[in-house]
C-alpha cells in the first residue's frame, strides 16, 4: 500500500530541519625551508622511521577536504635544502602553484638571493604575495610587487588577507639583500591598513605575518592555554590587538606550532602557527551563521602530515622527482664520514655541530676564536657517510668567512647580546663562557675565558665569523666596530667539506657555554 504524504507537511519538515552552516576551511603552512618531500620523523622516539611531511602529503590531505578551502603560507619558502637553494626558490613556486595556494607573505630568507631574485619568484607565482609594511627607502613608496592586502572570493564570501613581514627582515637576511627596503613596525601598519580593508566589507579578515607569538615557543608544539608568556602584548598578539575586525592571524618565523591555536581574550582574534619544515599544517574552520551570514565561530587544529594517514598525491610526487633527480647528481656525492651524530643542542646552549663548525672555521682562518649564529644550523649531521646534501641541510646559507680583531669589551657585548634566559644564539670556539640570566634575558653575570685565562676589557683577539653576522645580521652588532676586517672569500660550506674529507669527524664535547644557577 502506498502512503500519501502531504506536500505542505514535507515543506514544514524541511523548514524545521537545521540547515548545514557554511564552513570555509583555511589551511596554513609556514617556514617550509625547502623541505618539499616526506622524511623520517627522527624526533619521534616511538617510530623514528615513520614518514612525515611534504607537499605531496599536503596535496593528498587537501583533496579529502569536503568544504571549500583557502591555502596560505607565512614565508621562508625555500632556504634550507638543496632543492630550494639550487633553484633559488623556483621549486617552491612551482609546487605552490601546483597545490593552488591562495596567497603568501614572504619571510626574511625569501630575500636571501636579493630583492631582484625575489621579484622573479613573485612574477612566477599564480597567487599574490602580500606585504603591507614594506616600503622603498628612496621615495617612501610601497614595494609595488607586494600587495598590502587582497580580497578573495570563496563560497560567496569575501575573505580579506593582509600581509606583514617581520621588521627584523632588515637584519635577518644579509642586510645588503634588502638595503633598498624599509620594513615598518607590524602593529602600526596593521592599524594603518585595516580601515582600508574594512571599507571592502569583508566577511572575514585574515592576517598573514612572518612573525610569531613568542620566540620562547621556537621549535615546540605547544598548547598555548597552559603556557606562561612574558607580559603581553608582543608579536602576533600585538598585531591582533592593533585594530578592530581581525579574525585570524597566521604567523611564522619562530618555527613553533600552536597545537589548537590561541584565541586572544582581548581582541577575540585566533592565532595560529604551523611549526617548521612542512611537517604540520594548521587547519582552521570559518563557520558562518546561516541566519545572518556573518562569521560565527572559528575552530583550529594543527595536523601532522603523516604519510601513512594522508597518502601522497602522485602528480606532486612526479614534480618532486624531477627536482630531486637534477639536484641529486650534484648533492649525492659523498664528501666524508661522521664517526657519530653531530647534533643540535637540546639544552639550547653550545651544540656538537656548532662546536665542530666553529672549530674548523677557527682552524681554516688561523684565528684565536670563531663564532657562528646558532640559527644558521638547521639540521644534524648523522653518523656514517656524509653527502654534500647533508652539509647543505646542516648549514644552508651562502656565507663566507670574515676575520677581524675584537677587544674584551666587544666580546662581552657579543655574548651578552646572544645569551637569553633559555638559550644561546651564538656558537663559539676558543672561548669559554659562563653566564647567569638576568632581567629581560640580559646576563647578570658574564665570565669569559680564553685557554682558561680570564679575558680583560683591553685584551684583543683575532676572530673569525660569517659574513651574515659581520655585516649587520641579527646578533652581530659587536662585529661592526671590529678592527682589520677582512673577507677571506672562503665559503663556510667549503670549509666544512674540506674538514670532513680528511678524517671521520667526531663531535666535540659541549660545555663551552655554561648557564649558572
Amino acid at each position: 500500500m502506498k502512503l500519501k504524504f502531504p506536500l505542505s507537511a514535507l515543506l514544514l519538515l524541511l523548514a524545521a530541519a537545521p540547515a548545514r552552516a557554511l564552513t570555509i576551511a583555511v589551511y596554513h603552512t609556514n617556514d617550509a625551508h625547502g623541505w618539499y618531500s616526506a622524511r623520517p620523523a627522527r624526533w619521534d622516539n616511538h617510530n623514528p622511521n615513520r614518514l612525515i611531511g611534504g607537499y605531496a602529503a599536503l596535496s593528498a590531505l587537501l583533496k579529502k577536504e569536503k568544504n571549500p578551502y583557502l591555502l596560505f603560507d607565512s614565508g621562508d619558502l625555500y632556504q634550507g635544502t638543496p632543492e630550494g637553494i639550487l633553484t633559488k626558490g623556483m621549486a617552491s613556486i612551482t609546487l605552490m602553484n601546483q597545490l593552488g595556494y591562495s596567497a603568501a607573505v614572504p619571510g626574511n630568507h625569501d630575500f636571501d638571493y636579493g630583492e631582484a631574485r625575489f621579484k622573479t619568484l613573485v612574477s612566477s607565482a599564480a597567487f599574490p604575495f602580500v606585504g603591507a609594511n614594506v616600503y622603498n627607502k628612496k621615495d617612501f613608496s610601497r614595494a609595488a610587487y607586494l600587495k598590502p592586502f587582497v580580497i578573495l572570493e570563496k563560497a560567496g564570501k569575501k575573505i580579506a588577507v593582509l600581509g606583514l613581514l617581520g621588521k627584523h627582515t632588515a637584519t635577518s637576511t644579509l642586510p645588503a639583500n634588502v638595503k633598498n627596503l624599509e620594513f615598518r613596525e607590524e602593529a602600526a601598519e596593521t592599524a594603518r591598513w585595516m580601515p582600508e580593508v574594512l571599507k571592502r566589507a569583508p566577511d572575514a579578515v585574515i592576517v598573514l605575518a612572518h612573525i610569531g607569538l613568542s620566540m620562547d615557543l621556537s621549535l615546540k608544539l605547544v598548547d598555548v592555554s597552559t603556557y606562561e608568556f612574558d607580559p603581553p602584548p608582543f608579536g602576533t598578539l600585538l598585531v591582533a590587538r592593533a585594530a578592530h575586525g581581525i579574525n585570524l592571524v597566521l604567523g611564522g618565523h619562530n618555527h613553533s606550532g600552536l597545537a589548537r591555536g590561541f584565541r586572544d581574550p582581548i581582541s577575540g582574534a585566533w592565532l595560529g602557527e604551523s611549526y617548521y619544515g612542512l611537517s604540520y599544517v594548521t587547519r582552521a574552520e570559518l563557520i558562518f551563521d546561516d541566519a545572518t551570514g556573518k562569521l560565527d565561530t572559528i575552530r583550529m587544529e594543527l595536523l601532522p602530515l603523516w604519510v601513512d594517514e594522508t597518502g601522497q598525491d602522485p602528480a606532486v610526487l612526479k614534480t618532486l622527482a624531477g627536482f630531486e633527480a637534477s639536484v641529486e647528481r650534484a648533492m649525492g656525492k659523498v664528501v666524508g664520514r661522521a664517526a657519530a651524530d653531530l647534533a643540535l643542542s637540546p639544552a639550547g646552549l653550545d651544540s656538537p655541530l656548532g662546536n665542530w663548525l666553529c672549530d674548523v672555521t677557527r682552524k681554516a682562518a688561523g684565528t684565536d676564536m670563531a663564532f657562528h649564529n646558532t640559527g644558521a644550523l638547521r639540521f644534524p649531521i648523522r653518523k656514517g657517510p656524509v653527502r654534500l646534501r647533508d652539509l647543505y641541510q646542516a648549514m644552508p646559507f651562502e656565507n663566507t668567512v670574515i676575520t677581524m680583531r675584537l677587544s674584551g669589551v666587544q666580546l662581552a657585548q657579543l655574548m651578552s647580546d646572544n645569551l637569553g634566559k633559555n638559550k644561546a644564539a651564538m656558537q663559539v670556539s676558543g672561548l669559554e663562557v659562563e653566564f647567569k640570566p638576568g632581567p629581560h634575558g640580559v646576563p647578570s653575570v658574564l665570565r669569559l675565558r680564553h685557554k682558561g685565562k680570564e679575558i680583560k676589557p683591553a685584551d684583543e683577539f683575532t676572530v673569525a665569523t660569517n659574513s651574515y653576522l659581520a655585516f649587520g645580521g641579527d646578533g652581530g652588532n659587536a662585529f661592526a666596530d671590529g678592527k682589520d676586517v677582512t673577507d677571506t672569500l672562503l665559503s663556510v660550506r667549503d670549509i666544512m667539506a674540506k674538514a670532513i674529507s680528511k678524517t671521520p669527524i667526531k663531535p666535540p664535547k659541549t660545555g663551552r657555554i655554561k648557564r649558572l644557577k
